[in-house]
């Protein structure tokens, strides 16, 4: 085994994964069940693909007995986040939080290109909406001007990268700005108000997929909502925590949690499991700053994904039948962290004229994982492959996601094996908005 390298001691990354993750690497067993779950295990069959295995690499590292450059870092930064490991553990170890202290770890030894390149997007762009909204309207004339369909033509994105090229065609066509609700507005609900909900908009799905939003807040005042669009709020800093971005993750935590509590809200809703993920784990983020804490808990307490709310305030004054076979893949972080499982498929089978299949494998990861499908594009593509087979199964003509990255993979997926003819991914929101009549 390699020597651990001098610079490690030297600039107190061993001491920092001691501190952060060493007690927690104590806990597993390695009895072997969080296997079975892992899609990196699964796929790539190698111990150091697994939970198990990047635990016990963590702790020798955490121990100073291994090199972070060369022997953590690859096995870390090839596993997807998912989380899966943690519903199958019978011991409770927070693989998540040994995954991040060790994600923030590894951040120096990140590749120069790589590095500029996260730093574009993490500290330049994803904080900024006012940039991610310029980002969504030059997206959405890039679309409508022909020019998407002159790049495809060419080739030219995919001879540049492949994995760009499918997300490219993954994109959903985007809404025009002028549909979209302004920072600060406050929507009634449509008869009497029962709740008083903040909506989260997200910076992906608020950029990209803002016909999403517009849907979410319209369903949200169809079942007696009051919707509140708290001015200020940011990128709830997911990504950055699945990167190492710790300070980045916990600065972005903060301004969320100043937006929303100026708001006297019963509830704060987000319609992405990867964002809701985030925002429910603020409590643990800010756990030890004595300031934001008891704020931190009390934000993490009020959010809930939209599937619960919908679901509890419903039913849904459905006017139109869907046809079809529709099949339902988890969200990994709404379902392995939030631990929401029967709300979406509750909401699904209470449709008028849906056929729901479940799919076999409804609970293993797409292998989207954030920017996972972008940094290791051809990992991706092999779990991705196994998702298309047991999606195929089932005949489906629609999948319905509850995540961006998600329904964007399920998109590059349907695209790879030429069947975008008759399946389609789409949102959960917008088929329940389709049944209800919106558009």
């Amino acid at each position: 085994m390699n020597a651990p390298a001098t610079s490690n001691k030297e600039n107190g990354a061993v001491q920092q994964l001691h501190t952060d993750a060493y007690d927690w690497t104590n806990q597993c067993v390695k009895c072997g069940y969080c296997l079975p779950a892992c899609p990196t295990y699964e796929s790539m069959g190698v111990e150091s693909a697994s939970p198990r295995g990047r635990i016990n690499l963590v702790k020798l590292a955490a121990e100073g007995k291994i090199d972070f450059q060369k022997d953590l870092s690859g096995p870390i930064e090839l596993c997807l986040g998912c989380r899966a490991c943690e519903t199958a553990c019978p011991v409770g170890v927070p693989y998540g939080h040994i995954l991040e202290a060790a994600k923030e770890a590894i951040a120096p030894y990140t590749p120069k290109k790589m590095k500029k390149l996260k730093k574009l997007a993490l500290v330049h762009l994803f904080p900024y909406p006012e940039r991610m909204t310029l980002l969504g309207n030059g997206v959405m004339f890039y679309q409508k001007s022909g020019l998407s369909k002159l790049v495809r033509s060419s080739k030219l994105l995919k001879k540049i990268s492949p994995a760009l090229a499918h997300l490219e065609q993954a994109l959903p066509p985007i809404e025009s700005p002028s549909k979209r609700f302004k920072p600060g507005t406050v929507i009634p609900a449509k008869e009497e108000t029962r709740l008083r909900a903040a909506f989260f908009t997200g910076c992906i799905m608020d950029s990209m997929m803002s016909r999403i939003n517009r849907l979410t807040i319209e369903l949200l005042t169809l079942v007696g909502c009051e919707v509140v669009l708290p001015a200020n709020q940011s990128c709830c800093g997911a990504l950055h925590s699945h990167q190492g971005e710790a300070m980045q993750a916990k600065a972005l935590a903060k301004r969320n949690i100043q937006a929303f509590m100026q708001i006297d809200a019963d509830v704060i809703v987000n319609n992405a499991g990867g964002c809701g993920a985030s925002l429910q784990e603020y409590e643990q983020l800010l756990a030890d700053d004595c300031e934001w804490a008891g704020a931190a808990m009390d934000f993490s307490k009020k959010s809930q994904d939209i599937s619960q709310i919908l679901h509890h305030l419903g039913p849904l004054p459905f006017t139109e039948e869907y046809r079809g076979i529709v099949t339902f893949q988890d969200s990994c972080h709404l379902r392995n962290v939030q631990k929401v499982q029967k709300e979406p498929r509750l909401l699904l089978q209470s449709i008028p004229g849906i056929i729901y299949v479940e799919m076999e494998g409804y609970d293993r990861c797409c292998a989207s994982g954030g920017i996972y499908n972008l940094l290791h594009f051809e990992e991706s593509m092999k779990i991705l492959d196994g998702k298309m087979n047991d999606l195929n199964k089932t005949m489906a003509t629609t999948i319905v996601t509850v995540n961006p990255g998600c329904q964007m993979q399920m998109n590059i997926g349907i695209q790879k094996d030429g069947a975008a003819n008759h399946i389609k991914s789409m949102h959960l929101v917008e088929v329940l908005a389709k049944a209800c009549g919106l558009k």
